[in-house]
C-alpha cells in the first residue's frame, strides 16, 4: 500500500512538472475589456481577438467588466496571476488617470507590465438631430448663450471622451453638463433618444449612427480633417484650432509577467494588427492601428502621456469614480 502511495505520488509529481514545462500558452487567454458590449474597446477587441488568438496559437475569450471608469477590469487584471492568461485591453482612463486621482483604488500603475499601444484614435462630436446644432460654433455659441443647459454623454467619469469633453470646455470657455454611463454604446443611445444633446464620442460607437442620420456629426478631434471620416472637418477647418486630442488603446498584463510571455504576447501583437484585414476593419470605424516598438518603448511613452492626461484633469477639475 505504500508503495502503491508513492507510486501515485510520484507519478503525479511528475504530471504536474510536464503542466509546467508546457510552453506558454496552452490553454485560452482572457482578454478584459473595462466597458461595456458595443462600444470602442468591446470592438477593438473584438476585431483583434481571432487573429491575436492565431498568432498565439490558443483561443482569446472576452470578458466585459464595465464600471467605475473600467477601474473595474483594471483591478481584476492587476491581481490575476502573472502568467500570461489575464490580458487587459486599456485607454488613459484605468491605467493613468484613475490611479492617479482616486488613491483609494484597488490598484495602481506598476500593477501593469505594459505590451503594446494597438490603436490611436480622435473623438467624434456629434449632436441630437433635434438640437437644430449644424456645426462646431453653432455648438459653441448655443452653450454660451445658456451655460450649462446642454447636456453630453460620455463612456464614464474619467473616460477619454469625458476628458476630450472637459478639454474643449477649457478651450471654447464654454460649459456643458456631464452624464456619465457605464459604456460608450449606452452613452449614444441617450443622444440618438434625445435624452441627452451630444456626445463626444469614440468613431466606432458614433460614426455608424452619424452615416445613418440618427445623429449629426460636427467635426472629429483632430486638428485636420482625417480619412478615418472623410465627411467631417478637422478642429481647425470646425472653427477651433487651438482643440485636439486623441486617446488611444493598448494592452497590458500584470506586473511580474515573465519577460519571455511579454515578448511572446508582443509579437503576437505586431503579427496580428498588422494584417490588412485587421487595419481595414478598425479604419472603417474611425480607429487606426498604432504599434509600440516594444514593450520598453509603451512603458516609456506612458509615463510622458500620464503627465498630459492627468494635467488635464486637474486644471479642468474633472472628479472620476
Amino acid at each position: 500500500m505504500n508503495r502503491l502511495k508513492l507510486s501515485l505520488s510520484l507519478l503525479l509529481g511528475i504530471l504536474a512538472s510536464a503542466a509546467i514545462a508546457q510552453p506558454y500558452p496552452n490553454k485560452p487567454i482572457k482578454l478584459i475589456v473595462g466597458f461595456a458590449p458595443g462600444g470602442a474597446a468591446d470592438y477593438v477587441a473584438r476585431n483583434i481577438s481571432v487573429p491575436l488568438g492565431q498568432a498565439l496559437g490558443q483561443s482569446i475569450v472576452i470578458e466585459n467588466k464595465p464600471g467605475a471608469g473600467s477601474s473595474i477590469a483594471a483591478e481584476q487584471v492587476a491581481k490575476s496571476a502573472p502568467d500570461g492568461y489575464t490580458i487587459l485591453i486599456a485607454s488613459p482612463s484605468s491605467i493613468s488617470v484613475n490611479p492617479a486621482l482616486s488613491p483609494k483604488l484597488g490598484y495602481k500603475p506598476s500593477d501593469f507590465q505594459p505590451i503594446s499601444k494597438i490603436t490611436s484614435s480622435p473623438v467624434v462630436i456629434a449632436v441630437y438631430p433635434g438640437t437644430g446644432i449644424n456645426s462646431v460654433k453653432e455648438l459653441i455659441a448655443k452653450a454660451k448663450q445658456d451655460p450649462g443647459s446642454l447636456n453630453y454623454a460620455t463612456s464614464g467619469n474619467g473616460s477619454a471622451p469625458h476628458l476630450a469633453a472637459a478639454l474643449f470646455g477649457q478651450v471654447a470657455d464654454v460649459k456643458m453638463t456631464h452624464i456619465p454611463f457605464r459604456g460608450g454604446s449606452l452613452a449614444i443611445q441617450s443622444v440618438i433618444a434625445g435624452d441627452t444633446q451630444l456626445t463626444f464620442g469614440t468613431p466606432p460607437s458614433v460614426l455608424p449612427m452619424v452615416q445613418a442620420g440618427r445623429l449629426k456629426g460636427l467635426a472629429i478631434s483632430a486638428k485636420d480633417r482625417s480619412p478615418l471620416a472623410p465627411s467631417l472637418p478637422g478642429m481647425k477647418e470646425a472653427g477651433l484650432p487651438d482643440y485636439a486630442i486623441e486617446f488611444w488603446y493598448g494592452l497590458f498584463v500584470p506586473a511580474g509577467t515573465p519577460p519571455a510571455i511579454v515578448q511572446k504576447i508582443f509579437e503576437a501583437t505586431q503579427t496580428a494588427l498588422k494584417q490588412p484585414n485587421v487595419k481595414a476593419s478598425l479604419a472603417r470605424e474611425g480607429t487606426d492601428v498604432s504599434l509600440s516598438t516594444s514593450p520598453a518603448q509603451f512603458a516609456k511613452f506612458l509615463a510622458e502621456d500620464e503627465k498630459f492626461w492627468v494635467k488635464l484633469v486637474k486644471s479642468a477639475e474633472v472628479t472620476v469614480d
